[in-house]
């Protein structure tokens, strides 16, 4: 079933949706909103959109929320939404890292489902107290690696599960950018700010920021699980606190008797020439398949001695698991918010499910906080890993 036909049938009411942070200025916290609206299966109602609380107000106006339910601290709207009988039943996080747990953490233990941006926190030990915290709760945790959203990501998971392309051996990912190219973050750039702190940001630079994203791609795809990594870490631009480039070698778990997969990342936010160049190649005994988020409705597969085929979404050769969450009709283009926007779509659906006592369908994908420790996890080893020079590192 088609995301865009789920909505036709019978509809749960719209889920009443709260936001941490995105105020004013706010990159991210737009995106959500728009994601969270694309399918229309929320409603946000209330929100403590910044930690200055007449920002937050001017905020939640400028949303058209009602003054009563803007709050001036997320632990504030935690606690009064808990209480009232139309309290919100969501949250989404969408602050910098170092907010991540404390805010989920009120939220949690509230029993108020949390939908939080990436990575899960900002250091390691924070990640696995968050993970026993939403393990106990009884509540749903859904992180927003938006780009497992794209119909062609699906569709190479599908085909990787299959079996298509036997043993998988090499597992290639990059994601560089260009935006950090100077030191924008010494002029005030407010994304750049905070980034690049590493008390708001955590021990990594690109590997935490978009990294995490190469990597739960690539594990995302594949279905392997990372065993150990080797990692160079660079700051290239001077007086930069964390790092902006980072090589990592990668060494995956084995899967039966198969020699283990082995694979390389590329993360950099001072590559000239590149905007978003999130890509990911995938490799075994019998093919390779390759995906651009750049170019995100086409995926290439190459069968091992055959001519390259190019597989569309909702077009020949593409599979149940792309034509699930595509909305959009063939040769039009479907992208990053409605990716964004599956995410939000899959989550509506668990937390329904959750709400009528029903098993959530095996069709639905969402990242969890056991990814979200992973995530947290690479970006600690790599650090580890390069401030020893490079050396192999557990994950």
């Amino acid at each position: 079933m088609t995301i865009e036909a789920s909505t036709q049938q019978t509809r749960e009411p719209r889920i009443r949706l709260g936001m941490v942070g995105g105020g004013a200025g706010a990159f991210i916290g737009a995106v959500h909103r728009i994601a969270a609206r694309i399918d229309d299966q929320y409603e946000l109602i209330a929100g403590a959109l910044s930690s200055t609380p007449e920002k937050a107000m001017a905020s939640g106006a400028d949303l058209g929320l009602d003054p009563t339910r803007t709050y001036s601290s997320y632990r504030e709207m935690a606690i009064r939404e808990a209480k009232l009988k139309n309290g919100i039943e969501a949250v989404s996080i969408v602050t910098p890292n170092h907010v991540h747990y404390d805010a989920a953490k009120e939220f949690l233990r509230r029993g108020i489902h949390v939908i939080c941006d990436k990575p899960l926190t900002s250091n390691l030990a924070d990640a696995k107290k968050l993970k026993k915290v939403a393990d106990e709760s009884g509540a749903l945790f859904i992180l927003t690696h938006n780009y497992t959203g794209y119909p062609m990501v699906r569709q190479a998971r599908e085909m990787i599960a299959n079996g298509e392309l036997g043993d998988i051996r090499l597992v290639q990912a990059e994601y560089p950018q260009d935006w950090l190219t100077e030191a924008v973050e010494q002029q005030g750039a407010k994304q750049a700010v905070w980034r690049t702190d590493p008390a708001q940001s955590g021990a990594g630079g690109s590997t935490g920021d978009i990294g995490t994203h190469a990597y739960n791609l690539a594990t995302f795809v594949s279905g392997l699980e990372l065993d150990s990594l080797a990692a160079d870490l660079d700051s290239f631009v001077p007086g930069r606190r964390l790092d902006d480039n980072a090589h990592v070698m990668l060494r995956f778990k084995a899967k039966g008797s198969e020699k283990p997969a082995k694979g390389m990342l590329w993360c950099s936010q001072v590559a000239p020439g590149h905007e978003n160049g999130l890509k990911v190649r995938v490799y075994g005994t019998k093919g390779g398949l390759e995906w651009v988020q750049a170019d995100p409705n086409y995926l290439w597969f190459t069968p091992f001695g055959e001519p390259k085929r190019l597989i569309t979404r909702n077009g020949a050769g593409s599979g149940a698991a792309a034509a699930r969450v595509s909305r959009i009709p063939s040769g039009h283009p479907e992208g990053y918010l409605e990716a964004f926007a599956t995410i939000y779509t899959e989550a509506a659906h668990a937390i329904n499910a959750h709400k009528n006592g029903k098993a959530v369908d095996k069709a639905v994908v969402y990242p969890t906080v056991d990814d979200g420790v992973k995530g947290v996890a690479f970006v600690d080893a790599c650090v580890a890993s390069s401030k020893r020079n490079g050396a192999w590192v557990k994950v």
